[in-house]
């Protein structure tokens, strides 16, 4: 069990302690398995909002990008509380009783404030690392940002110094009467898997597909 104490009362898992760990490393390791998160945050017309969004972790911080007009990074650029979540689905679990039917699931939630990046090398970097975070490698692999496309692109990085994760593994938890009854129960696995890349219409040909560059981007 990890004896990392919780960052803040707020990240601390109440329901069902025992699934909490604190550990950077296994936060990190989640995130690090998938690329897309919900970020959640009150927008400044008073309504909540939650959207998904691709990320990329450097260290012990994410950035996020996209357009410089998107209403989610403009209302997060002022530095409103906002709570990001990644979570990865590893299997069914099935019980014998409907009420003990569960997933196993890793999940990481992170509350903070995400600042904008305004220096130019440092906005690049985290363009790389969320382009790489998503297809390793594919960063080198392409054109760069133009001027243009730089100044239409916003950046924002978040630290994850308040951030939890919650995992359950293992088999069904069956009430004791009810593990005789004759009803098949256990775990279905889930995993992500690609398919064959399809190429572009227009793509010149002799261009080699980027099969390795998705190898390492399996769930698991």
């Amino acid at each position: 069990m990890d004896r990392t104490p919780p960052p803040s009362s707020r990240t601390q898992v109440k329901r069902l302690p025992a699934r909490g760990d604190y550990d950077p490393a296994t936060i990190h390791a989640i995130l690090d398995a998938t690329f897309l998160c919900h970020v959640g945050f009150q927008a400044p017309e008073g309504h909540t909002v939650v959207i998904p969004t691709a990320f990329g972790r450097d260290g012990g911080r994410v950035f996020l990008h996209g357009s410089a007009a998107s209403h989610m990074l403009r209302s997060l650029r002022d530095g409103i509380e906002l709570c990001l979540t990644a979570t990865l689905v590893d299997g069914l679990v099935l019980a014998r009783s409907v009420f003990h039917h569960s997933i196993n699931y890793r999940s990481v939630m992170v509350y903070g404030r995400a600042q904008p990046v305004v220096d130019e090398a440092e906005k690049l970097h985290g363009l790389e690392v969320v382009s790489n975070h998503i297809a390793p490698g594919r960063w080198a692999a392409t054109r760069q940002p133009s001027p243009q496309e730089l100044k239409a692109t916003m950046v924002l990085v978040l630290p994850l110094s308040e951030a939890s994760a919650k995992v359950r593994t293992g088999p069904p938890g069956d009430e004791e009467a009810d593990y005789a009854l004759p009803i098949w129960a256990g775990v279905v696995p889930m995993t992500t898997v690609y398919g064959t890349p399809q190429p572009d219409p227009r793509l010149t040909p002799g261009i080699p597909q980027p099969v390795p560059l998705l190898g390492s981007r399996l769930q698991g």
